[in-house]
């Protein structure tokens, strides 16, 4: 059970979510790697001496199938890179979440429209406003709207979102069980009951300063866009944005006066290149020419493929995606073989990867 070793290699000390990105695509799974040898560890960019020192204390500490045993008994709902749950859009930025903990009734989402609504806590009644008309009118066209939960545009968003029965996401930086802050007990009831409250902090995690900059990649990771309504200078909605960016999806922000200090980090972020929320219609409009992840493949003949590229295809069939040990298993060949096959069948569209190292056919 390969989510067994995504915990293990969390809980190495001085190893972050870039580096168990790395870890797994240096081995295509998390238990070949906890089992690799220390010069096959050394190989990957970042791990040096000292680090392969935390890694080896760990694996002489760490017992992984009794560790998720115990660690599922207080935090039962979780996805690892290798569920077919995990979002597929987190898993493509360089940083994801080795565990995502979730609570609420919101098990999949059309992950194409999922949109992140960011800004300051100290929204004006113009931000509010716009974030309620913005938000009500993606949430009645099928957007999942995504934000923080947090006071001022946050908070907005998600209720605007609940009033018209759309799906939201709040991003916490606490526990999923912890509500923060606690006045929006009322809104977390809500959001629990039909959409989903996400954190990469296990349950009983409280509230920490540290914790918000690093909730900010989630939001931003989760969506096709980012709107961010309203930001001061110095405002946390900016640094989603700014990651939003680097992770190649679309920003937006709301035009507003130059004499309004709640607007001026959105300002910042439009003379930075940021798209310009002109209205309704036109961010709709603009909104459906994403690009569409569900776009049909061409067709060409398989049977022009090596014999090997052959029977992958026929191992991932059609169904649901399926993990890299399982092709492996099915064809019976080394795994540095199969990757290769992999590769060269996703470069030529023939299958598309999906979170966790799994493929499907196209």
């Amino acid at each position: 059970m390969d989510r067994a070793y995504w915990l293990a290699w969390s809980q190495v000390r001085g190893i972050g979510s870039v580096m168990i990105k790395r870890v797994y695509q240096a081995f295509g799974s998390m238990s070949e790697a906890w089992n690799a040898a220390p010069s096959d560890l050394q190989a990957i960019e970042g791990i040096g001496g000292q680090t392969l020192e935390s890694i080896r204390q760990a694996q002489r500490e760490v017992e992984p199938l009794s560790l998720l045993a115990v660690h599922e008994h207080s935090n039962l709902n979780f996805w690892t890179p290798s569920d077919r749950e995990y979002p597929q859009l987190l898993w493509e930025i360089p940083d994801p979440p080795p565990l995502l903990y979730y609570q609420g009734h919101l098990r999949q989402w059309h992950e194409r429209n999922t949109v992140a609504i960011v800004g300051t806590r100290r929204a004006t009644p113009y931000g509010r406003r716009w974030t309620k008309k913005l938000v009500t009118a993606l949430a009645e066209r099928g957007f999942t709207v995504i934000s923080g939960m947090a006071d001022g545009i946050d908070g907005e968003a998600h209720r605007a979102c609940l009033d018209v029965g759309g799906q939201t996401i709040a991003v916490v930086g606490t526990g999923v069980d912890r509500i923060y802050p606690h006045k929006h007990k009322s809104l977390y009831d809500q959001i629990v009951n039909t959409g989903l409250v996400v954190s990469e902090y296990p349950q009983g995690t409280p509230p920490d300063k540290n914790h918000f900059p690093a909730r900010n990649r989630i939001i931003a990771g989760l969506s096709r866009v980012t709107l961010v309504m309203e930001a001061p200078m110095s405002s946390g909605a900016l640094i989603t944005a700014y990651q939003a960016n680097e992770y190649g999806r679309d920003v937006y922000a709301l035009p507003n006066s130059l004499d309004v200090s709640e607007a001026k980090g959105c300002l910042k972020l439009l003379g930075k290149g940021a798209q310009a929320i002109l209205g309704v219609d036109e961010l709709l409009e603009a909104l459906g020419m994403l690009p569409n992840l569900d776009a049909p493949k061409l067709e060409f003949d398989t049977s022009t493929l090596p014999q090997l590229q052959q029977k992958v295809l026929q191992a991932i069939g059609y169904g649901d995606a399926m993990g890299l040990d399982g092709i492996v298993e099915q064809v019976q060949a080394p795994s540095g073989e199969v990757m290769a096959a992999l590769t060269h069948l996703e470069i030529m569209g023939a299958i598309a990867s999906c979170a966790g190292m799994r493929y499907q056919r196209c």
